[in-house]
């Protein structure tokens, strides 16, 4: 018999028979770990504890403990939800189901959009066929006879699926909840061993969505859900989906009366005067901390002809993400769909000595991506946005104290927005241009950079773009969900493909390196996330309106005019409240508004030249003058203070 060769992950080896399973390989290290496992890691490729090994091979077997784990549970959850509903639902054609961060989703094809009752019968269908135990078994089809099986099945999808997928192979794999007849699908998997390893699921709600995301495609009914390890994760998660909501930028946007939406403008915000001046106090902010470090702001061209993007590469490959426009006479052009490749025009419209690097150039104009009508979702995912864009010209060896400054401008920006969030450094990828030991080079600065400014982050290896290494930012906001936002990103290639010189010290001609950088990322998603976190109790410095005064009776009108005049001088963003209601109708109305500060002026505070001070978490903070509520007030917005922005649980 012959024998291969398994090597633990302790470094340790034994010797099995070959085609032994992992499942195997776990039950003789122990039948605890064969009870906790649900899947395989082989040489660093996930597979099933059924996977046959064919050759010597490095182990590591996959429990709840390990973190894969939760994708694989996921997709398999996915599979038991397509089980149910083809089993509720006859006919019901598949597309696809994957697991995400939050859970999983899949797409099907039916008669009539699913309803809640469904998603009811759905999950219970779901529980039985769990507690039924079955297994789920890999088997490896002819991919011919898979297409006529499928094809047969009208599963139209899930042959195109495998057209796409397994091009040049004979075999493709194919996963049954039982058998056949309770459930198959096409897939890649792995799975977990059997059903009765699912125990902890829930279906989340349905809607709308097209094959591939496009509206030119399938129409489709999609059902998501989430599932974890335990009940108490999951109880755990129901409450957070419940908390954020309560905060969907797009419900509180809508209630604070700071942005709509239109059908004319797919994908486009129609920013409402509340949303402009958060928009508008935002993009002036990040003016006050770039020009200090020494940032000039551009306002670059909207369309450009498509030489540019030949130039750049992105009409070969970013054309379909883009709006094209034919002129008058037949010029073919294209709107702007990111900044660097006009930057690159502007550092080549003069000769550049040495001297003038680093040379930062700043925009925000409005930018537009033709994003599948499918995958647009509030501020987060829209066709037209901008971007507190940068790039960073520099020579080479300037790389590192350019990349520290910027990390401090991150650590300064997001400080101000008292934001916890995380660094990555993403590294060469397998495919890449230029030489390895430029990558070499440029990832150590970066990894200087980050020692420098006491940046802790984790390596993403491989991850890089391919033009060169980056670091990317998660945010984290008050409920824990994690948002990619900040990106720096070394560039070696769009300056060789503009031809871009600089003259140095040596009076010879040398290629710059750009700096894309980003810190916001778009001012959409940026908002939304705002939004969210504070939801939509923005701290004062932010708020777009900041005071609100709030006469008792139309007799103190006068008094609170001559207040507000005093505010707006100030500086402060104001209105009064003259509606002829009640004082406690007033103040729940700008509570429900998430104003942070409410002026009550009545017959004692008119005679008094005060104004009775209330803080929208704080409740009651008694009289004040108005000059030392103007003192205490500018002071907040002046530090930027978190003082009157809401708890992680104020909704």
């Amino acid at each position: 018999m012959n024998e291969i060769t398994v090597t633990l992950p302790d470094g340790s080896s034994r010797r099995v028979p070959t085609g032994t399973t992992p499942g195997t390989v776990a039950a003789g290290i122990s039948p605890r770990l064969a009870k906790a496992a649900i899947a395989a890691a082989v040489d660093d490729h996930l597979v099933d504890l059924s996977w046959p090994l064919e050759r010597d091979a490095r182990v590591r077997v996959v429990t709840s403990d390990s973190p894969e784990a939760l994708h694989v549970y996921r997709h398999s959850t996915a599979h038991l939800l397509a089980a149910a509903v083809t089993s509720l639902f006859p006919g019901a054609q598949c597309g696809i189901g994957p697991a995400t961060e939050e859970g999983f989703f899949y797409d099907f094809v039916v008669d009539r959009p699913f309803v809640p009752e469904d998603l009811d019968a759905i999950e219970r269908k779901m529980k039985e066929l769990a507690a039924q135990d079955l297994p789920y078994e890999r088997q490896l089809w002819n991919r011919d006879e898979a297409k006529q099986f499928f094809a047969g099945r009208g599963e139209a999808l899930k042959v195109q699926l495998i057209d796409e997928k397994t091009e040049g192979q004979a075999e493709v794999s194919c996963y049954t909840i039982k058998d056949r007849e309770t459930f198959v699908d096409f897939c890649l998997g792995p799975h977990v061993p059997s059903s009765g390893r699912l125990k902890a699921f829930k279906l989340l709600s349905t809607s709308n969505a097209y094959w591939k995301g496009d509206a030119k495609n399938q129409p489709m009914q999609r059902i998501y859900g989430t599932a974890f390890f335990s009940d108490k994760e999951l109880q755990a998660h129901l409450s957070r989906i419940e908390e954020a909501r309560k905060r969907d930028h797009r419900k509180v946007g809508k209630d604070l009366g700071l942005f709509t939406f239109h059908h004319w403008a797919p994908g486009a915000t129609f920013w409402l005067d509340k949303g402009t001046t958060l928009y508008n106090a935002l993009a002036n902010y990040m003016r006050e901390v770039l020009f200090p470090a020494g940032y000039v702001e551009l306002k670059t061209p909207l369309v450009f002809n498509k030489g540019l993007w030949e130039t750049s590469g992105h009409w070969q490959h970013y054309r379909e993400n883009m709006f094209l426009i034919e002129g008058r006479d037949g010029e073919e052009m294209g709107m702007k769909a990111m900044n660097c490749p006009g930057h690159m025009l502007v550092f080549a419209s003069q000769m550049r000595s040495y001297k003038d690097l680093p040379l930062r150039f700043h925009e925000q104009t409005p930018l537009h991506r033709n994003e599948a009508s499918g995958v647009l979702t509030g501020l987060t995912r829209v066709r037209q946005f901008s971007q507190d864009d940068a790039h960073c010209f520099v020579t080479e060896d300037q790389i590192g104290s350019e990349v520290e400054a910027l990390l401090r401008l991150v650590q300064r920006v997001y400080g101000d927005f008292n934001l916890e969030y995380e660094a990555k450094l993403s590294t060469r990828p397998a495919e890449f241009l230029g030489e390895v030991a430029t990558w070499d080079r440029a990832e150590a600065a970066l990894k200087q950079a980050l020692q420098t400014a006491g940046q802790t982050y984790t390596v993403n290896d491989g991850d890089g773009a391919f033009y060169g290494p980056k670091i990317d930012f998660d945010i984290t906001d008050a409920i824990g969900r994690k948002w990619q936002c900040a990106t720096i990103q070394l560039d070696y290639q769009i300056p060789q493909r503009f031809d871009l010189k600089y003259v140095g010290a040596d009076n010879a001609e040398h290629t710059p390196v750009v700096i894309h950088r980003a810190i916001f990322g778009s001012f959409e998603r940026f908002i939304a996330l705002l939004i969210e976190h504070y939801a939509g109790a923005f701290p004062l410095w932010l708020a777009p309106v900041q005071v609100t005064v709030l006469p008792i009776a139309d007799r103190h009108a006068d008094y609170a005019r001559t207040v507000l005049a005093r505010l707006e001088a100030a500086g402060l963003r104001a209105e009064v409240d003259e509606r002829q209601e009640k004082i406690g109708f007033k103040i729940r109305e700008a509570q429900l508004q998430k104003i942070p500060y409410m002026l009550v002026a009545g017959d004692r505070e008119a005679a008094e030249g005060t104004v009775s001070v209330r803080n929208r978490v704080l409740g009651d903070l008694g009289s004040q003058g108005v000059s030392e509520f103007l003192e205490q007030a500018l002071r907040e917005v002046r530090d930027r203070s978190a003082a009157s922005a809401p708890v992680a649980s104020e909704v």
